[in-house]
């Protein structure tokens, strides 16, 4: 009976620092801006995406959506905050709908398994990456009005470096499914 409690104390321990150190690379990945034209490009999109891969949907999703909520109460964990604000007011400004669609693409990136051949990985993390771009345009567009260029303003600047995301993280997929099976 004792070995049990321990057991599970253990996996929750281990539980929660990995939902936590999920937060903080996430945190960072928004924090770390990389030179990449027309628009600096953080990495936020590729650590939701590997989180999803790495960890599953389960503590994937946990990752994400306590980043979600640090940024809601105001931690300055969003990639423009604190300076462009923070907390509710930053959350449901433009990047509301991008941000709800970190949730959506880190459960859909779980789905990725080591039988999938790199063209299905790349495929799945492609869609797990628009619905990103769905959600964010969608909110993007009620937000500021449909006759602006959502789609010039909202996704186009950002294609490239999406692209070079999920092919990399689809290159390295396989060796972190590995990984992962002995965790």
């Amino acid at each position: 009976m004792e070995l049990t409690k321990n057991i599970s104390q253990t996996k929750l321990i281990k539980s929660v620092l990995t939902i936590l150190l999920g937060s903080i690379a996430l945190t960072i990945s928004a924090k770390i801006k990389i030179p990449f034209y027309p628009i600096p490009m953080t990495m936020q999109t590729f650590v939701v995406l590997f989180l999803g891969v790495s960890l599953g949907y389960k503590m994937g999703l946990a990752s994400i959506g306590l980043y979600l909520f640090e940024g809601i109460l105001g931690l300055p964990v969003f990639s423009n905050s604190p300076e462009k604000g923070v907390g509710l007011i930053y959350f449901t400004g433009p990047t509301m709908g991008y941000l709800i669609g970190f949730l959506t693409a880190g459960y859909l990136a779980s789905k990725v398994n080591s039988k999938d051949s790199l063209l299905l990985i790349l495929a799945k993390l492609t869609i797990a990456t628009s619905t990103i771009y769905m959600l964010g345009l969608l909110w993007l567009g009620t937000l500021i009005g449909w006759d602006k260029p959502i789609i010039a303003l909202g996704a186009q600047p950002f294609l490239l470096a999406e692209i070079f995301k999920v092919v990399l993280l689809a290159l390295i997929t396989k060796q972190i499914l590995k990984i992962r099976k002995f965790i």
